[in-house]
C-alpha cells in the first residue's frame, strides 16, 4: 500500500464531502435530506470521488469504484443512526483503497 496516496486522497475526499456539505447544508432546508438525502448522499460522494481523482490524478473508473466499496461500512454506519461516524468510515475506506491503486501521475 502507498501510505502517501492513501493520505492525500483521504484528506482530498475528506476536504471536497466536508466544503459540498457546508454548502449544501447552507442552501437546502433540513427536510431536502430528509426526504432526497438516500439519493444526495450518495450522489455526493460520487463527485467528491470525482473532484478527487482528478484532483490528485488518480484512473477516474477505478477511483469511483473505491467511492462504491467504500459505500458499504459508510451504509452501516449512518443505518446505524451514526451518520457522521458512517461518512469518515466511508472516506478512509475511500482513502486506503485509492492507497492500494496506481501511483497517481500529479499531486
Amino acid at each position: 500500500m502507498n501510505a502517501k496516496t492513501a493520505l492525500k486522497s483521504g484528506l482530498v475526499m475528506f476536504a471536497l464531502v466536508a466544503a459540498l456539505f457546508v454548502v449544501l447544508a447552507l442552501l437546502l432546508p433540513k427536510s431536502f435530506f430528509e426526504d432526497w438525502g438516500m439519493f444526495s448522499g450518495p450522489a455526493a460522494m460520487f463527485l467528491c470521488a470525482f473532484g478527487t481523482a482528478k484532483i490528485l490524478g488518480l484512473p477516474v473508473g477505478r477511483t469511483l469504484l473505491g467511492v462504491v466499496v467504500a459505500g458499504i461500512p459508510g451504509l452501516i454506519g449512518v443505518l446505524s443512526g451514526a451518520h457522521a461516524a458512517g461518512t469518515i468510515l466511508a472516506v478512509v475506506t475511500f482513502a486506503i483503497w485509492c492507497g492500494f491503486g496506481p501511483e497517481p501521475r500529479r499531486a
